[in-house]
């Protein structure tokens, strides 16, 4: 089983940045894909980006160019966030998976594992 816990969320203004960070424990030989999805009330858990072992890594279009997810060697997975507006408001989740992550779109059931989520508010 892999245990995964964030860390690294706040307030911020617009324009500003945070770095989330996602610590894996447990089973992690058994992960081969880290990903951060986030999810505000009312809507469904959004795949924000993805990294594979190797360093192959995925973004949903809306933070291309102002996102960017890394990994640790010891399964510690972070996500630089930039430039954020208030439409990155939401909460913010670390996931982990078995398989490769090649694809452009992931959902939440693609993933096996998930930490417990880090708030993020950006204010206009």
């Amino acid at each position: 089983q892999v245990h995964l816990v964030e860390s690294g969320g706040g307030s911020v203004q617009a324009g500003g940045s945070l770095r989330l960070s996602c610590a894996a424990s447990g089973s992690t030989y058994s992960v081969n894909c880290m990903g951060w999805f986030r999810q505000v009330p009312g809507k469904e858990r959004e795949w924000v980006a993805s990294i594979t072992n190797g360093g192959s890594t995925r973004y949903v279009d809306s933070v291309k160019g102002r996102f960017t997810i890394s990994q640790d060697n010891d399964y510690t997975v972070y996500l630089q966030m930039n430039s954020l507006t208030p439409e990155d408001t939401a909460m913010y989740y670390c996931g982990a998976r078995r398989f490769y992550c090649y694809n452009d779109r992931y959902s939440r059931s693609d993933f096996g594992a998930w930490g417990q989520g880090t708030q993020v508010t950006v204010s206009s």
